[in-house]
């Protein structure tokens, strides 16, 4: 069996042309999106996420800022520069990098950005609406995601989807969403028992685990669309995610592949979320 890969990051380069249309129709009618990124600390990998993200929302034409503080920020401190953004009109959009230091409630935080501005989905208020099927901002990844099942045409109703992960950025938005879609959802995960067996069931194997090529070609049933969001790194270095790529060519229908399928497809959303606020 071929085994198609589902390439995100085209779709990403696609939609992201879509968006600077959008964005410029929008400057034109003195309405130019914005996006605050507030940053705590010198944490290397949060570094390069908001570089990626100054940089891809400046491509689009939106209005992009990065405040960057000092890891020995008080909360208080951080608390008054969030409402600061929450009451600056030119942004529309405002999320804060995690993880936050130790001394500061990442919770409380996040929920002081008030949830009209808030791009991550991950105000208690989006949480509701999302659940409740309301109009809300969505987490960016499992968002991302379901743009890439529709960009391939992938059926959804009446399929059985696995999702192995129950995080709340990925594994339980990802859930609601395929049942959203009608799909029939198990939410999989570390402490699972047979988890080989049940996984091997699934017509939409969804991958959020965050172990190294955890999933092989045992879990997966033959013409099965397996979406990988792992992002490892294995003893080199290398990038790697959850699933053995190479071991499930043959046997999956479509395969996302580690670099390139999920991760552009975020960021995408991420942005799109916050043209879409400008009203």
């Amino acid at each position: 069996m071929e085994t198609i890969l589902m390439d995100g990051k085209a779709l990403a380069k696609k939609m992201q042309e879509q968006m600077r249309a959008q964005v410029s129709a929008l400057t034109a009618e003195g309405k130019t999106p914005g996006l605050c990124v507030i940053l705590v600390g010198e944490d290397k990998a949060s570094q390069v996420y908001v570089r990626n993200k100054e940089k891809q929302s400046e491509a689009m034409g939106m209005n992009s800022r990065v405040v960057r503080l000092p890891e020995t920020i008080s909360e208080e401190e951080l608390l008054k520069e969030v409402e600061k953004q929450n009451e600056d009109d030119s942004m529309h959009g405002i999320l804060v990098q995690l993880p936050l230091p130790k001394h500061i409630d990442e919770q409380k935080v996040l929920r002081a950005i008030r949830y009209e501005k808030d791009v991550d989905g991950f105000h208690p208020m989006n949480v509701g609406n999302f659940f409740l099927g309301n109009e809300s901002a969505l987490p960016c990844t499992p968002y991302g995601i379901m743009k890439i099942l529709e960009e391939y045409n992938i059926d959804i109703e009446g399929k059985k989807a696995v999702v192995i992960g129950r995080s709340n950025i990925v594994g339980k938005p990802m859930a609601i969403m395929l049942l959203n879609k009608n799909a029939t959802v198990t939410i999989a995960h570390s402490r699972t028992q047979n988890l080989k067996e049940l996984a091997k069931e699934a017509d939409i194997l969804v991958a959020a685990i965050g172990r190294g090529h955890f999933i092989n070609a045992d879990f997966i049933k033959e013409g099965a669309v397996v979406v990988d969001v792992g992002m490892n790194r294995d003893s080199n270095g290398k990038l790697i995610g959850d699933v053995d790529t190479e071991s499930a060519k043959g046997i999956a229908g479509y395969i996302t592949p580690v670099p390139g399928g999920v991760g552009p497809m975020t960021i995408t959303m991420l942005l799109q979320q916050t043209i879409d606020k400008v009203k």
